[in-house]
């Protein structure tokens, strides 16, 4: 009976012991939404998300809208259906072909994201689908060299049994097989010694400070919550110290995307660029396109993901919905995926492809373990968490969108830009002469040549440094006001109990 009574309240502490974390991230991260709960989705979101995930339903599927003619064109396909009709190409490109209702095969129009698998020469993929601005899925990179496997993991029960197991996949081994197969389930992660008491960042407050969890609470949390749109660890910061650095080992960055040009910067100066993702269900990213017209990929080692994306000429004011949305409805990504985006695909169905909509493009389609989304500079796109979900994902520039990526860095990371022109003309001659070439072509001044420029940057940097230090002195000020009416001790020791 003793025994009994102090499990159950260990068990009892445990459970506050999240839930106050929680409470407490949430709070920062969102202080004027006080019910995080009030739309009801953890009750309505399963049948959304047995939808998605039932045998009958095509994972891709898109809607365009003829520029000619105004109509509507609804398409929805299956690499396993498609993979019946005909053999894949000498290369085992197995590329997303739409299929209408009957089944029968239309090729006249290319539909995406294409499908390729993980034996795709590095080569082929820059030539004719990076450079030409082409989203891809590239399946079992994870894996290593699995290529006796290719078309094994491809029918919907075993893709499913996959997101259910713990491992995502056999326990077989080979040598380019990543370590995170094995070690990015929730069971190993919050058990993992490295990383269980390593707080992560999983929001934000108004001011733009981190809020963070510690992962074995916010596994907690995600195995547990009610919320409409739960917290997300969305960390960049995981090599900042000795044992989170370890989620380095795990993974290796795909040679589709080794050229990475930003890396000439130094990782202390580079935007942040890499991150480890621990989705809970209904979690997910608004619809966004990434910053600095750099390009991304995104790999998922465990549970399933709802995709869609939009071509750079769709319309921001059409991608975003905002005329579309009602009075008090949010617009997190479980809102959008459910209710904003039906919304905007029945107006543009209704348009006649005239106006906003002239020429509309919208693709939707559904990430499986082992499964890498290439998402190209300039398409916007948003993310939603069917299943709980671990991953890693990372931005970066390659000679391919080098231009686009030079023209917004100069733009908005002005002393940057000057550091990698430096860096690129010591190491990349050519892309430095083209980088001049666009400043002259546009009559732009870099930062080091604009005295103006860095007039207002250096005010722009004294405002700040002011908040700054006006937010400390009223946090002291506030801290000796509750010392004052509490005492030394008692102030101390909350203080305490909010850093534990």
């Amino acid at each position: 009976m003793i025994v009994q009574k102090a499990t159950l309240l260990l068990n009892t502490k445990s459970k506050m012991g999240w839930e106050e974390k929680a409470a407490k991230a949430k709070k920062g991260h969102r202080p004027s939404l006080k019910n995080w709960e009030r739309d009801g989705l953890y009750e309505k979101f399963p049948p959304f998300a047995e939808y998605l995930l039932s045998p009958s339903t095509n994972p891709y599927s898109s809607l365009r809208i003829d520029s000619r003619t105004g109509r509507a064109e609804e398409r929805s396909w299956s690499l396993e259906r498609a993979r019946q009709k005909r053999a894949t190409s000498p290369t085992q490109k197995l590329q997303a072909m739409q299929l209408d209702n009957d089944g029968a095969i239309e090729e006249s129009t290319a539909m995406y994201p294409i499908v390729l698998d993980a034996d795709t020469p590095p080569e082929v993929f820059h030539e004719q689908y990076e450079a030409k601005v082409i989203p891809c899925v590239i399946r079992n990179i994870p894996y290593g060299d699995l290529s006796s496997r290719n078309g094994d993991r491809t029918t919907f029960d075993e893709e499913k049994k996959d997101c259910d197991d713990n491992t995502a996949v056999s326990t077989s081994r080979n040598k380019h097989e990543w370590p995170a197969v094995h070690r990015w389930s929730l069971d190993k992660l919050i058990n993992d010694p490295d990383l269980a008491e390593r707080g992560f960042k999983c929001g934000e407050d108004d001011d733009g400070y981190t809020i963070r969890m510690k992962l074995r609470f916010f596994i907690e949390y995600l195995q547990h919550n009610k919320d409409d749109s739960p917290l997300y660890i969305f960390d960049a910061t995981f090599d900042e110290d000795k044992f989170a650095k370890r989620l380095l080992e795990d993974y290796t960055v795909p040679d589709y995307f080794s050229e990475d040009l930003f890396g000439l910067i130094g990782e202390s100066k580079r935007p942040p660029y890499r991150w480890f993702l621990v989705g809970p269900c209904r979690s997910g990213t608004t619809v966004h396109i990434d910053p600095l017209g750099t390009s991304a990929w995104n790999t998922l080692l465990f549970g399933v993901k709802r995709w869609v994306l939009f071509p750079p000429h769709v319309p921001k004011n059409v991608v975003k919905g905002r005329k579309l949305i009602l009075p008090g409805e949010d617009d997190e990504a479980i809102h959008y995926f459910t209710t904003i985006l039906p919304r905007i695909k029945r107006r543009a169905a209704a348009s006649g492809g005239k106006g906003d909509y002239y020429n509309f493009e919208c693709y939707e389609f559904t990430q499986y373990p082992g499964e890498t989304v290439y998402v190209p500079h300039g398409w916007w796109h948003a993310v939603m968490n069917v299943t709980h979900t671990v991953g890693v994902t990372q931005n970066y520039c390659s000679k391919r969108n080098f231009d686009e990526v030079w023209l917004q860095t100069r733009a908005g990371r002005k002393k940057m830009a000057c550091s990698w022109l430096r860096k690129l003309q010591e190491h990349y001659p050519d892309l430095a002469r083209r980088a001049k070439a666009l400043n002259r072509r546009d009559n732009f001044l870099m930062w080091d040549e604009d005295p103006e420029a860095q007039r207002r940057y250096r005010k722009k940097k004294a405002d700040k440094e002011r908040k700054k230090r006006e937010k400390r002195e009223r946090k002291e000020k506030e801290r000796a006001r509750k010392k004052e009416k509490w005492g030394d001790h008692r102030t101390t020791d909350r203080r305490k109990e909010n850093d534990a």
